[in-house]
């Protein structure tokens, strides 16, 4: 396992979010020129309906779970790294934060009305069992949503690569824990496809998935149903 591979042990994925989380919002911001925050209000509005509780796992600094408190969620915010989460804690001090494991969810079962996942499936050890917790917590007719990077199979893949697998990398080396971002382009060719992903999706309970490419097929917005 390594950052070259893009797989990674939990605890050291854990410990290169804590060491990243000073820079994490602004690389979103240049790796994405800005339209990640766009992607994130679609998240939101796909999945949380006014009154919901919602978990946003995997919340990192918070900002998918700031977007659907203004969706109108009552939302709790669940991560791994505590680093993530004291900037969390910053941008929203009335949202619960919790820190916890996407794979063992400390919520009973039926508990959401929907949540939300913004580029962090891709760093779950066991993606299947990460999916079924989601299921788990959700209520049945609970709606799932999830952001998530993807390789586009068009015009912009030659762009793509050379971003995310040549510059990316070198911008994050200028800043603190800059081997994260060599982590990110390995980690986003080993994670399954936009179909793939739908399919494990049906296979760990949800019904009605569907996906919208964002950006040119950069970016993935799966959206699916508690069976």
């Amino acid at each position: 396992m390594s950052v070259q591979s893009g797989v990674l042990p939990p605890d050291a994925v854990r410990t290169m979010f804590d060491r990243i989380a000073p820079v994490y919002d602004t690389m979103n911001r240049v790796m994405t020129a800005g339209l990640d925050q766009r992607w994130r209000r679609l998240t939101a509005s796909a999945a949380v309906r006014p009154g919901d509780r919602v978990l946003d796992a995997c919340c990192g600094t918070g900002d998918l779970a700031v977007a659907d408190v203004r969706a109108g969620g009552r939302v709790v915010g669940l991560d791994f790294s505590e680093r993530m989460l004291e900037r969390a804690r910053r941008k929203a001090p009335d949202v619960e934060w919790v820190r916890g494991d996407l794979l063992e969810l400390p919520f009973e079962d039926e508990s959401f009305d929907a949540a939300t996942v913004g580029f962090g499936v891709r760093n779950v050890a066991d993606l299947e069992r990460g999916l079924r917790e989601l299921r788990r917590v959700l209520r049945p007719g609970g709606r799932l949503a999830i952001l998530e990077i993807t390789t586009p199979r068009g015009p912009l893949r030659v762009f793509y690569r050379l971003w995310f697998d040549r510059i990316v990398p070198l911008l994050g080396k200028l800043l603190r824990g800059g081997s994260a971002y060599t982590y990110l382009p390995a980690s986003v060719r080993r994670f399954p496809g936009p179909e793939d992903l739908a399919a494990l999706l049906g296979a760990g309970g949800f019904e009605d998935v569907s996906f919208r490419l964002l950006a040119g097929g950069i970016v993935a917005l799966h959206r699916g149903t508690a069976a």
